[in-house]
């Protein structure tokens, strides 16, 4: 007799954990998803939603740290998956270096070389090595994979993964990565299906745009330039993350204010971006409530939009033009004021936006007149870790699972 196999695809953020169990028959079916969010803060939520509507739940938690918050799932997903068969758990691994990059099974030298890389991104890294550590744990007898972030920009043109210093330090790893690539991936991928290769294949540009932001130039479906650099602080301007600064400033902070290299990484990371502008916050939702009231507010939300304006056309310079421009992320996909103000002023090259369908979320939010096709899809990385399980999974046999 056989039995209904699963797996499980773990998606740690630097203050959330995604996941979601996918059961495995001749194709990948979404079970349940879940998330706790707002780790380290106050209002900590753990939230699971199945797919047939039932048995949902909803609850706060408290003021749950990191660690606290993986033994929180590791109990809900022990009373959860004891009936079940969990045959293979993915994680989302944000940086892997130039060695990893291609979704592979995590080894004992894997997860040592992740400890070596934990500095470039000290906001990730180090927890979701918690994670793969507690997971391992609990499901000691399945295969672990690496999804890495980097994975779908790992063939940018070289030109596009230089740094501008001594060439020495390419070779020693030293360049443009890109992430969101699991992001990436999945918005190609729906956008194919949505509207065709001849569309997909075109000059598009994704621009995910949550607590992180990021926006990539895609052509014939593969990267041709992002705007995230060697970690994801670079680029724009986010939530708490500032995005590109001038390299002198961290020498004239060091110099001026005493600051060490862990404080700086600090403040880059964790105080700066729209949390550091506007002094209050870096919720984009809560700046647009102040923004009428509090010209500090107002100066986040201003140079959040004016940036991405820039980078939009940095990607279609990139590119020699830009068919299609796909907004994505929790900002992307959920606020008609962000996107009409980055669209704003972007004639030019195409790109005029319906407001009426912005307004109403539409999945299409371009006028028909525009030369650029402007789309919201909701992005979806736990089901491109799933993939790429099933995918690396796929000739083995599972014992009695039906696969």
């Amino acid at each position: 007799m056989t039995s209904k196999c699963f797996l499980l695809a773990i998606n740690g953020g630097s203050s959330s954990i995604k996941f979601a169990i996918f059961e495995l028959t001749k194709k990948l079916c979404p079970l349940l998803t879940g998330e706790i969010c707002d780790i380290g803060s106050d209002k900590v939520s753990f939230l699971t939603h199945h797919e047939d509507k039932t048995k949902n739940i909803s609850k706060m938690i408290g003021g749950a740290d990191y660690k606290s918050a993986i033994n929180i799932l590791i109990d809900w997903l022990k009373e959860f998956t004891k009936d079940k068969q969990i045959v293979a758990v993915g994680h989302r691994i944000v940086f892997g270096g130039h060695r990893y990059s291609n979704p592979q099974q995590i080894t004992s030298e894997l997860l040592e070389e992740l400890r070596q890389f934990s500095s470039i991104d000290l906001n990730h890294l180090p927890a979701q090595i918690l994670l793969v550590e507690a997971m391992n744990d609990m499901f000691s007898h399945q295969p672990h994979i690496a999804c890495f972030d980097t994975f779908f920009h790992k063939d940018m043109p070289t030109i596009a993964q230089l740094l501008p210093i001594p060439r020495r330090y390419f070779d020693k790893g030293i360049r443009r990565y890109g992430f969101h690539g699991l992001s990436c991936e999945y918005l190609i991928k729906a956008l194919t299906e949505l509207d065709g290769n001849h569309i997909a294949n075109g000059h598009v540009i994704l621009a995910h745009l949550g607590s992180g932001v990021s926006v990539t130039a895609v052509h014939y479906g593969k990267c041709v330039d992002t705007s995230m650099s060697l970690t994801p602080c670079s680029g724009l301007p986010m939530a708490t993350r500032s995005g590109d600064v001038d390299p002198g400033l961290f020498f004239y902070l060091a110099q001026t204010e005493s600051m060490n290299s862990i404080q700086i990484n600090n403040m880059m990371n964790c105080e700066s971006g729209l949390k550091g502008i506007s002094e209050t916050t870096g919720n984009i939702r809560s700046l647009l409530k102040l923004q009428a009231t509090n010209k500090y507010a107002a100066d986040a939300v201003n140079l959040f939009c004016y940036q991405i304006k820039k980078y939009i056309c940095m990607m279609a310079g990139a590119m020699g033009g830009v068919t299609t421009l796909v907004f994505s992320g929790g900002i992307g996909e959920n606020s008609p004021e962000i996107r009409a103000r980055i669209c704003e002023k972007l004639g030019f090259i195409g790109i005029h936006i319906d407001s009426e369908k912005n307004t109403a979320n539409s999945h299409i939010i371009s006028t028909p007149t525009s030369e650029v096709l402007i789309r919201i899809i909701q992005t979806n990385e736990e089901l491109v870790i799933a993939q790429h399980i099933y995918d690396i999974l796929n000739e083995q046999k599972f014992g009695n699972c039906e696969f």
